[in-house]
Parts: structure tokens; C-alpha cells; sequence
């Protein structure tokens, strides 16, 4: 199977080693990896903002760098769930209407792809030590992904996976609002990683890397040993 790798800009520059993990893990499970480097962002930070018309330049070159028929797969629930949403509303009744509809159905998150297309749980991945995962806001609630990670987590050997306390309170990040809303930002982050720590885990899981990235702020501050880690990096381990 071809398969089309989007890569989010923060991905690319801060976290390359989960991009080259969940490359990794897709071809263990059969694919054709395939990276157009003409590729950009989303636009979901321009559209966010309220910028719309600059975020459609944005998004009509990522339609142009995604063309045709070939599965697009990403290691963030936040871009596929923007990508799959949004478009249509910049695009409405436009002469890329059905170009955007097919994208939408066309582009994954990395745990849905593997679960529900693939049909692939256990890639035997090692990894020794508990975990709790936490559900992102874009994954839970634009990409409705929920039993997904969990079933590739429950395959791999050796990790201990507990449920944290409120597990669908969002952790603060939010884009800008940890910019402008910083107090209250931190305050989430505080409690989501209280949470985490409840359970004794060594490992705090997401589908999405913006999460993780707040999330190791705070407990790095704090001095704590807990470790966030992506679920394509935990895949990827032991083999």
C-alpha cells in the first residue's frame, strides 16, 4: 500500500525522530512510504487566528501537494482533524469542492490508519515500564479517536497502561490560548500532569506532540521523572 506522509511544521522542526518512528512502523506494516518535500503546513495556525483568507493559500497548497488517490497518514490528530473539517468551510461551493472531499477522506491519524485501515494492532513493540495516555481535544473530539491508541498500546510488550482521572480534560496547550491565556494554560497543564502521576506511570502517551510538548514544559520544570513520549515513538521501540 502507497501511502502519503504529511508531517506537521512543529514535527518537522522540534520532534524529526517521531516522524522517521512512525515511518519506520509503517513500513514493518507493509506500506510504501512516500514524502513530497514541497509539502508546508496546514494552515490550521492562520485559520485559528481568524486569518482566513491567508490560511486558504495556505490549504489550497496543501491540496495541490496531496493530489491524487494515495492514503495520507499523520503523526497529529490536531492537522488530520483540521484538514478534514475545516476545509470544506474555506472551500465551499469552490472549483476544489470535490478535491477537498475526497482529501478529507483521505487523510488518517497515525493510530486510526494503523487500527482501522491497516487492521494492524500489534507491531511487536517493547517497552517496559507504566503508562497512561492521555486524549488530546483534536483527537478525541475532531478525529473521534478513542480505542484506537489504546488497542496498539495494549499490544506492547511489557508496558503497564493505567487510566488517568479525567482523561478527557484538555491539558491547556490549545495553540495561542497558552500565549494569551497563560495562567490558566499552566493551571490545566498542572493538573493533567497531577493526574498522571497518580497512577504511577513512567510514561505519559499522546497522539499529539503540541499536547506532549506543553506537558514536558511543566514537568520539567517541576523536576519530575515523568517522560511524554508519542505513540509512534513507543511503537517503535524494542525492535
Amino acid at each position: 500500500m502507497n501511502v502519503q506522509l504529511f508531517i506537521p511544521c512543529f514535527v518537522d522542526q522540534l520532534y524529526p525522530d517521531t516522524a522517521f518512528n512512525m515511518i519506520k512502523v509503517l513500513e514493518k506494516a507493509g506500506c510504501t512510504v512516500k514524502y513530497n518535500t514541497n509539502q508546508t503546513c496546514c494552515g490550521q495556525p492562520a485559520f485559528n487566528a481568524g486569518f482566513w483568507g491567508e490560511a486558504k493559500d495556505v490549504c489550497s497548497k496543501f491540496i495541490n501537494d496531496f493530489k491524487g488517490d494515495d492514503y495520507i497518514v499523520s503523526p497529529s490528530a490536531s492537522c488530520t482533524g483540521f484538514v478534514r473539517n475545516y476545509y470544506s468551510k474555506l472551500f465551499d461551493n469552490s472549483s476544489v469542492h470535490n478535491d477537498v472531499k475526497g482529501l478529507g477522506k483521505r487523510i488518517y491519524e497515525f493510530s486510526e490508519f494503523m487500527v482501522h485501515v491497516l487492521q494492524v494492532q500489534n507491531v511487536g513493540a517493547i517497552l517496559p515500564g507504566k503508562a497512561t495516555y492521555h486524549d488530546s481535544c483534536a483527537g478525541l473530539r475532531e478525529c473521534k479517536i478513542k480505542t484506537e491508541p489504546r488497542k496498539l498500546l495494549a499490544n506492547v510488550k511489557g508496558l503497564e497502561l493505567t487510566e488517568l482521572n479525567d482523561v478527557e480534560t484538555c491539558c491547556g496547550f490549545g495553540g495561542t490560548f497558552a500565549v494569551k491565556f497563560e495562567a490558566i494554560s499552566i493551571a490545566m497543564g498542572e493538573q493533567k500532569v497531577d493526574n498522571a502521576l497518580a497512577t504511577g506511570a513512567d510514561y505519559l502517551i499522546s497522539t499529539d506532540l503540541s499536547c506532549l510538548m506543553h506537558l514536558q514544559g511543566y514537568i520539567n520544570n517541576k523536576g519530575y521523572k515523568l517522560k511524554t513520549l508519542h505513540l509512534a515513538d513507543v511503537l517503535a521501540s524494542g525492535w
